[in-house]
């Protein structure tokens, strides 16, 4: 063993004691060499263990990563494959109902509709007595009044007016009383009212126009009865020759003369040719009265009455029968003409409209 080598020493031998080294001697002896640590590599080597460790845990997770991915993408792409066959399914669908929703709504306007009209049919049906009876009796008082307005009378009112009280008595409903009040008040103010008779007047003019060619001219001459036939009834016996004689000659006495008295100096003007075309003046002047009448001009029939009026006193005999039964006539006619407006019944028609309504 050399002497730089170091010598081994045994553990359990004493120490000897160090002898004091001056600063030369320890300067220039060797320093010894300091041993390799272990810790270093050992922590090196544990490193490397982790991350190899740790390298092959997130291998395997992203392995399983991998693998979880791949399933929901192969998840997701059937259920994007379900989706779009739902999806096709659902446009089918939607489309079906669609078209049934139209089929649907087309039935149910029709089913509104048949609705509507079965509510109004079982509404008529289902009208009650007292209902119907006030419609038929409204209809039957409005027929009436258009009636009356035609012919310018008031018995279709009248007539009316009665049967409509006669049908409220008999149905003795508290509810109609008002309506049966109210006819009875239309009933007393028609009846108070003073309305002209046309129909008669109608026929008046008629009558006098037909008379007419019998009235006796004011210049025309009158025809006396003979002597021979005013002494028949008074001798039953036959007349004798001389009688017979005397008589004749009597009746050419009085045709000789005549005395007369003519207010109007055109009357004693009228040649007898133009009697003819004034009987037919005074034929039109009526039948133009009997024409405004039923056109319900009552002031044109007034005006042609008063002008037939004064020409029957002017040109025709007022002495004679037959005229003044004609001239009264023509006053009776004007008298009556005076009020025409009918009376109307409008508290009637108030009344059954109230009622109808259910008030």
């Amino acid at each position: 063993m050399s002497a730089a080598e170091p010598r081994e020493t045994d553990p359990a031998a004493p120490v000897p004691a160090l002898e004091p080294v001056t600063a030369t001697a320890a300067s220039d002896a060797p320093r010894p060499r300091a041993l390799p640590s272990k810790w270093p590599f050992r922590l090196l080597l544990l490193a490397a263990l982790l991350a190899l460790g740790s390298s092959v845990l997130l291998w395997q997770k992203l392995t399983s990563i991998q693998e979880q991915l791949a399933r929901q993408s192969a998840d997701a792409g059937s259920n994007a494959v379900e989706a779009r066959t739902l999806a096709r399914q659902a446009q089918d669908l939607a489309r079906d109902v669609a078209a049934r929703q139209v089929v649907t709504d087309t039935r149910v306007s029709e089913v509104a509709l048949q609705r509507t009209q079965l509510e109004e049919l079982m509404q008529s049906l289902s009208r009650s007595r007292d209902e119907n009876l006030v419609v038929d009796i409204e209809s039957g008082l409005r027929l009436a009044q258009q009636q009356a307005q035609l012919t310018l009378s008031a018995e279709p009112l009248l007539a009316s007016l009665r049967a409509a009280d006669q049908r409220l008595a008999r149905a003795g409903e508290p509810r109609l009383v008002r309506i049966r009040a109210a006819v009875a008040r239309d009933m007393e103010r028609i009846q108070a009212a003073t309305v002209a008779d046309v129909p008669g007047v109608l026929l008046r003019l008629d009558e006098m126009a037909r008379q007419v060619d019998d009235l006796p001219l004011a210049n025309a001459v009158p025809v006396l009865p003979r002597a021979s036939q005013r002494a028949e009834p008074a001798a039953a016996k036959p007349a004798r020759w001389w009688q017979k004689w005397l008589g004749a000659v009597e009746d050419e006495a009085r045709g000789l003369l005549r005395v007369s008295r003519i207010d109007q100096p055109e009357a004693m003007l009228v040649a007898p040719e133009q009697a003819f075309f004034l009987r037919e003046n005074l034929k039109l002047r009526l039948m133009n009265a009997r024409l405004a009448l039923l056109a319900r001009q009552t002031e044109a029939a007034r005006a042609d009455l008063a002008t037939a009026c004064t020409a029957l006193g002017k040109y025709f005999d007022a002495s004679s029968r037959r005229t003044q039964a004609v001239a009264a006539s023509l006053q009776q006619a004007q008298m009556q003409l005076r009020s025409v407006e009918l009376p109307r019944i409008d508290e009637t028609l108030a009344a059954l409209a109230t009622a109808a309504a259910g008030r």
